[in-house]
């Protein structure tokens, strides 16, 4: 048996706990106070619940790679160029707050590289850096947004790229999400960074949370730096999701909108003057082509007719 450090206490059988907990409910409801959530797997929720966004600058869009096969460990994303914006010597910053401690293994391994613990216990890694904010050994206390070094290709890195991963408490890599986006395992997804785009910090809200479980983002277009509109899609029920996220003037009510149009069928607009997003506007769309479009203050912007699958 192992042991615990604790007394031993008897066995109490798996209905005894349903009940006990049914009481314990009960009793909460009757004298007022919350009820507990109990969430089933803590340490992988948490990660999620962290809301981790792009190691990147404001407006950037890169590559997260979820390679399969040969990717060491497996699950890790490699943040790559896209399109003509080079990804080498960009800035790294914190996917979310935490304590940075900085690592140099040579021209081995990680290279210069980074791990963030964060207030949960979960971590992120970030490696191959050119360079770190930190000297090698030391740790600080980081905001989400803070740089933490830039992209080289240090260590045992064929090209210029970001390593990065996201770990449970326990250590183990677990399938990422970043700006409300899964990445899973055998996934290639451009996407934008919402990281230190003003409001003192950011938006804390995601694309990914406004349209809620089952949606992945599928595209967006930035708004300069005065928001992104994020298109994101659910293959359950062939629904397409449109969210206008800020990133100026965040949690002060200003003009925002989201616009969602399925070919043949009328424009649906979510707008006002909202703190944060516009949206979720959502349609049915499986086989059909979409516009879709969203608007901050003065800057406004509405596609072609695409995603037509």
């Amino acid at each position: 048996m192992r042991n615990t450090g604790r007394a031993h206490r008897p066995a109490i059988s798996r209905r005894t706990r349903r009940l006990v907990i049914l009481i314990s409910a009960l009793a909460l409801a009757l004298t007022g106070a919350a009820v507990p959530t109990v969430i089933a797997n803590a340490e992988d929720a948490s990660i999620q619940a962290l809301n981790h966004k792009s190691p990147f600058n404001c407006n950037k869009t890169f590559y997260a790679n979820n390679w399969t096969g040969g990717h060491n460990p497996s699950n890790s994303i490699d943040w790559q160029t896209y399109g003509s914006d080079a990804i080498n010597g960009e800035n790294v910053r914190a996917t979310a707050a935490g304590t940075a401690t900085f690592y140099d293994e040579g021209s081995t391994s990680y290279g210069k590289w980074v791990q963030i613990v964060h207030s949960d216990g979960t971590r992120t890694r970030y490696a191959h850096l050119a360079s770190m904010v930190g000297a090698v050994g030391s740790s600080r206390t980081v905001s989400q947004g803070t740089v933490i070094g830039t992209v080289g290709s240090t260590g045992g890195s064929t090209g210029p790229h970001l390593h990065y991963e996201q770990r449970n408490a326990s250590g183990t890599v677990v399938s990422p999400t970043v700006e409300g986006t899964a990445v899973p395992l055998g996934t290639k997804k451009a996407i934008t960074s919402s990281n230190g785009c003003g409001g003192g910090g950011g938006n804390p809200y995601t694309a990914g949370q406004v349209c809620g479980s089952g949606f992945t983002q599928i595209n967006q277009h930035a708004l300069g730096t005065a928001g992104t509109i994020v298109l994101m899609y659910n293959s359950s029920n062939g629904q397409n999701c449109v969210v206008t996220l800020k990133h100026t003037s965040v949690g002060t009510p200003s003009a925002v909108a989201s616009t969602l149009q399925v070919e043949g069928g009328a424009v649906t607009t979510d707008s006002g003057n909202f703190s944060y997003y516009a949206g979720p506007v959502k349609k049915a769309a499986a086989g059909q082509c979409v516009k879709w479009g969203g608007k901050v203050g003065s800057t406004s912007w509405t596609s072609g007719w695409s995603h037509c699958g």
